[in-house]
């Protein structure tokens, strides 16, 4: 997958090496040509751009990239530009930073679907959330095991999980299954939240559009996403 991630501080630049590291092309954007030399041959390009600025962007590829993420936490009136020229710009997938809950509130109000949290969300968290399709969030427990939540393969819909048998065929543990529904904030504006459907049993249907939380090892976890 191709990656623009724009702000490169520690956070971003964080979020783009391992991204690098899970065999994908990161072009890592910044205004400061310090931060982008640091990066220079750590990534598959870097560039200094003001990206606030509607002309600068027009030198990124857009079109070809599969996710952008504005990862700009120290100025967030340039985050928010920033943002709001990529959404203009209808990029395939748009992941901005919050600094804090009033930013939040205006990426909310500007329908920003997914928002980063470094200060509550590590670059290794969000590297592997990108890294395969599908995949909602994810909670490491040790370098083998993990938590991950996915959006529940095509070829599972309307299936019961006894049918499945995830735990015989893949080694992994299915916990819950997260239905999305709709909320409305303290300004009116309605975002999607995930409630969780309870522990999970072999009568347990699972729809369309669910998302469910896996425990198992990394690797076996993939390898259900990649044949599911």
């Amino acid at each position: 997958m191709k990656f623009i991630i724009i702000g490169l501080g520690n956070f971003g630049s964080s979020l783009a090496t391992r991204l690098v590291a899970m065999g994908h092309e990161v072009i890592g954007v910044d205004q400061e040509m310090n931060k982008v030399e640091t990066m220079k041959g750590k990534l598959t390009h870097t560039l200094c751009l003001d990206c606030s600025d509607q002309q600068s962007i027009t030198n990124l590829p857009l079109k070809e990239t599969d996710v952008v993420v504005v990862c700009i936490g120290e100025d967030e009136g340039a985050n928010l530009m920033t943002t709001a020229l990529m959404k203009k710009m209808n990029v395939k997938r748009l992941i901005s930073r919050a600094v804090n809950p009033l930013h939040e509130t205006v990426l909310d109000a500007m329908m920003i679907g997914e928002i980063v949290h470094p200060e509550e969300e590590t670059a290794e968290r969000w590297a592997n959330k990108l890294d395969l399709p599908g995949i909602v969030d994810s909670f490491e427990l040790s370098r083998e095991y993990s938590i991950i939540e996915v959006v529940v393969p095509e070829r599972y819909v309307g299936k019961k999980l006894g049918e499945i048998k995830f735990r015989r065929n893949y080694s992994i543990l299915l916990l819950t299954v997260m239905r999305v529904e709709e909320e409305t904030n303290a300004i009116g504006v309605t975002r999607k939240v995930t409630v969780p459907q309870g522990v999970a049993s072999s009568e347990t249907v699972l729809k369309k559009g669910d998302i469910v939380a896996f425990f198992g090892k990394i690797r076996d976890i993939q390898n259900m996403l990649k044949h599911g």
